[in-house]
């Protein structure tokens, strides 16, 4: 069950939490970390988007601090950044994807804070992952709608993720 202490910004910034938590509007809250499953699809996503950086001109980062307001940073499982954007210790722009691997104890009813933050933003597209289901959710600023597709994509971008190919991956290991 995720908990919460409250701190300052700075104090948040400036300490190192293990594993790392994220801060909102003065709460450090854990967060729901993965078991094999989660920490599996993570490492078999990450391992797909890392061999694909070049082509699509990205850079992808895990758990990675992500400001998403003055009070608030998130710390998506996956963030993918266009090549260009700066190279910042927390990223304070704006990923082209963020990527959540759903934990046992998540459920998407939660996440709407989540979204709206990134949305908030400027987040293009938020994906959730749920590695028990096999389900795969797109959050946008048109709304959340689960992908039935074998394919996940971003839309105006070559980020496109075979997350049929990778839930079977995961079934098979």
């Amino acid at each position: 069950m995720p908990t919460s202490t409250a701190v300052s910004v700075e104090e948040y910034l400036s300490t190192d939490y293990s594993p790392d938590r994220e801060y909102v509007d003065g709460a450090v809250v854990e967060r729901n970390l993965g078991e094999r499953s989660h920490s599996r699809l993570q490492t078999l996503v990450s391992g797909y988007i890392l061999a694909r950086e070049r082509e699509w001109r990205v850079v992808a980062l895990t758990e990675q601090r992500v400001q998403v307001k003055a009070t608030r940073f998130r710390i998506p499982d996956i963030c993918v950044l266009a090549e260009g954007d700066p190279n910042e210790q927390i990223v304070r722009h704006p990923p082209i994807v963020c990527i959540e691997i759903l934990s046992r104890d998540d459920r998407m009813s939660a996440m709407k804070d989540r979204i709206a933050d990134y949305l908030a933003m400027g987040v293009r597209h938020i994906w959730f992952l749920d590695p028990v289901a096999g389900n795969a959710f797109d959050a946008t600023k048109e709304g959340v709608r689960e992908v039935n597709e074998d394919t996940l994509r971003a839309a105006e971008t070559q980020i496109a993720l075979p997350i049929a190919e990778l839930f079977r991956q995961l079934q098979n290991r």
